[in-house]
């Protein structure tokens, strides 16, 4: 506790501080362009994959240092080409620029005929810059001789904003600038590190205190909305994170003219993994939501029915496993959506890749006609209600509680903690052994040589009483049914009890009627049989 409000007060004074430095700082900036830390040269063009066939006519930028400062026209197929070029000449002429030391420049165009020279003027030196056709004025809609005098401005403007950047103050601004960045950083880094620390300590606390479905629909349902609403504050709290850091990094980056391009390069490489990354969160949290929803319309409708308490218990079991079968189908309706938005994003025609899923569909259905049997057996399953997750069942060898139940399959746990995975067409008959009330039948051998009317009393009477315990009570329904002496056997008399309880209650009872009965025989003097033979022999 004294550790968290440490950390919120030294946040706070870390926020003032933040505050007054930038109120300090940020006036000493305004008059120059591109000072704060803001990415001015990313825009949506800067993550756009284009799509247009190689024939289209597009734009491109010409960088200086990272940062755009005229762009040309081109058909795609050779604008690339063209681009790589006149940046390499423009790197070329801004060293010699760089290297003088008084800052004498003037861009100029020249036409001749149907085309257009640009050149730099750096003192006493001319170098040609590039030349440009008809064709890279008519496309904007303007005459030649007007697009080279505005590609000469933005030439000359960048290149003096490119000397400008390099000088010793400026410098010494864009350092203020990345450490007021760097502040920021770590200040968010602390506050969401303490978010996360909480939420992990809240969803922890959540998953340790489990509430079973089967004793209250409505705890379980608000447990299992907490799990999802701290699951996805979480993983916004990650995205916030990861967001924050490679945000400073990339404002740092475009701070200085040495590492701008390092800022274009790095959104390059992350921009189709972005967008993957991005539709991939959205799908996570339509998922989560979804199954906020279900639950709480199950619930809702659940709540709404005034049914006798047997009923209402395994309507809580149906609804169960309904809700974990329909949000099964609306999570991969999310991921084949978020696959399609994803592939559309990053440039690939989907409408043919649909048309081949719907043909290859059709082909899979002819050939996984085991599949189709195992979901229409276990639509059958859910609809008749012949068992539920939850329940305990045997099916054919197999006996265990009924873990994950979907349309192709069915998992029991047994009682040796295996994991039991069968196809629902192959379940052909099914036992419930909780389906509404469950019933413990158990068999007691008497001695030959006790009284047996003792001992069906004792037995009666030890029954009888621990139905009438309040710790037993709500888990034994109707009164123990004593049957009476059932067989005979090696052990002496079987006398059969049958004692009807709450679905899975049966072996829990059992246990301590046993124990129970174990000790009034004992006080009562009536001796545990062991088994027995007689053997005769005959000369």
């Amino acid at each position: 506790m004294l550790k968290t409000s440490w950390l919120r007060i030294m946040l706070r004074r870390g926020l003032v501080v933040l505050i007054l430095t930038l109120a300090f700082y940020l006036p000493l900036t305004v008059s120059v362009r591109a000072q704060l830390p803001f990415l001015p040269q990313i825009n949506w063009e800067t993550f756009n994959l284009n799509q247009n066939p190689d024939n289209a006519v597009v734009s491109a930028c010409v960088r200086l240092d990272g940062r755009c400062v005229f762009r040309l026209l081109g058909r795609r197929s050779n604008l690339t080409q063209r681009v790589r070029y006149t940046e390499e000449r423009l790197k070329e002429i801004s060293q010699t620029y760089f290297a003088q030391q008084q800052d004498q420049l003037e861009v100029y165009s020249e036409n001749q005929g149907n085309q257009a020279n640009i050149y730099v003027v750096i003192g006493d030196s001319q170098f040609p810059m590039m030349t440009l056709n008809s064709n890279d004025a008519d496309t904007r809609g303007v005459n030649l001789e007007h697009q080279a005098g505005q590609i000469a401005n933005q030439l000359e403007s960048g290149l003096k904003q490119a000397r400008q950047e390099r000088s010793r103050s400026h410098m010494i601004r864009q350092a203020r600038l990345a450490g007021i960045i760097a502040v920021i950083m770590l200040l968010g880094q602390l506050a969401i590190a303490d978010g996360l620390k909480r939420s992990h300590q809240v969803k922890a606390q959540l998953q340790t205190n489990e509430v079973s479905w089967l004793k209250s629909l409505a705890g379980y349902v608000n447990q299992e909305q907490k799990l999802n609403l701290r699951a996805i504050q979480y993983r916004l709290l990650q995205v916030v994170q990861v967001a924050l850091w490679l945000g400073g990094i990339l404002a740092i980056f475009g701070l200085f003219p040495q590492t701008r391009s390092l800022q274009i390069l790095l959104i390059t490489l992350i921009r189709i993994p972005l967008r993957i990354f991005l539709v991939g969160l959205a799908t996570y949290i339509l998922i989560r939501l979804s199954n906020i929803l279900i639950a709480k319309l199950n619930n809702t409708l659940a709540a709404n029915y005034v049914l006798s308490r047997d009923i209402r218990r395994r309507m809580q079991v149906r609804i169960t496993t309904i809700t974990r079968l329909i949000g099964g189908l609306i999570a991969i309706l999310w991921i084949i959506l978020g696959i399609i938005t994803a592939l559309s994003l990053i440039g690939i025609n989907v409408t043919p890749l649909l048309a081949g899923a719907g043909i290859l569909g059709l082909a899979l259905s002819f050939a996984s006609q085991n599949f189709i049997k195992d979901a229409l057996n276990g639509f059958f399953i859910i609809l008749e209600d012949q068992y539920a997750v939850g329940d305990v069942i045997q099916v054919g060898g197999f006996s265990g509680l009924v873990e994950n139940l979907n349309l192709r399959i069915t998992q029991l746990r047994d009682g040796e903690g295996r994991l039991i995975t069968i196809p629902n067409s192959e379940i052909k008959t099914v036992a419930n052994l909780s389906s509404q009330w469950s019933r413990a039948e158990i068999d007691i051998p008497v001695a030959y040589q006790a009284e047996i009317d003792l001992a069906l009393a004792l037995i009666g009477q030890v029954a009888q009483e621990m139905g009438q315990e309040s710790d037993w009570q709500e888990q034994i329904i109707e009164p123990p049914e004593v049957l009476g002496v059932d067989n005979f056997s090696d052990r002496g008399s079987v006398v059969r009890i049958w004692i009807k309880t709450e679905p899975l209650r049966q072996w829990a009872v059992a246990r301590e009627f046993r124990r129970r009965l174990q000790k009034a025989f004992e006080q009562h003097n009536i001796p545990l049989p062991t088994s027995q033979q007689k053997i005769w022999l005959e000369q």
